[in-house]
């Protein structure tokens, strides 16, 4: 209920709030505020250079860089915990679109993965070895 009547009022103030504002305020609802995504870094940022740029914002718990397991190499976004929603939140209005090792980087409320099986493949799933039935 609390979340029906917090995104009534989101709607109704939708004129003058940007879209990504609303988007970013339903996500803060449904997820935890504590950690952020960080997209768009260079290949060169590694898990400490991106902790020391949001450890102004507040306590950083971990600053990760996801790295491709095949490559060795950085995929080009991580994450950021803070110990505070309200840090999380003060870095999120602060960083995104700043420039971070000459890349301007996207900073958004991390996504929870839901539980259960990921999928793999590039395919849809699609699998070779089964009857196509051509």
């Amino acid at each position: 209920m609390a979340f029906s009547s917090k995104l009534g009022s989101l709607l109704r103030l939708n004129c003058q709030i940007p879209a990504t504002s609303i988007l970013n305020s339903i996500r803060c609802m449904s997820t935890s505020t504590k950690k952020l995504f960080i997209g768009g870094l260079s290949f060169g940022t590694d898990d400490q250079t991106l902790k020391e740029a949001f450890s102004g914002f507040g306590d950083v718990t971990e600053a990760k860089i996801i790295i491709d397991r095949d490559t060795g190499r950085s995929r080009g976004f991580g994450f950021v915990n803070f110990a505070h929603d309200e840090s999380a939140s003060k870095a999120l209005s602060a960083m995104d679109g700043q420039e971070l090792n000459g890349r301007n980087i996207r900073v958004s409320y991390a996504n929870e993965r839901p539980p259960g099986p990921r999928s793999f493949g590039g395919n849809g799933g699609f699998r070779g070895d089964r009857d196509s039935g051509y």
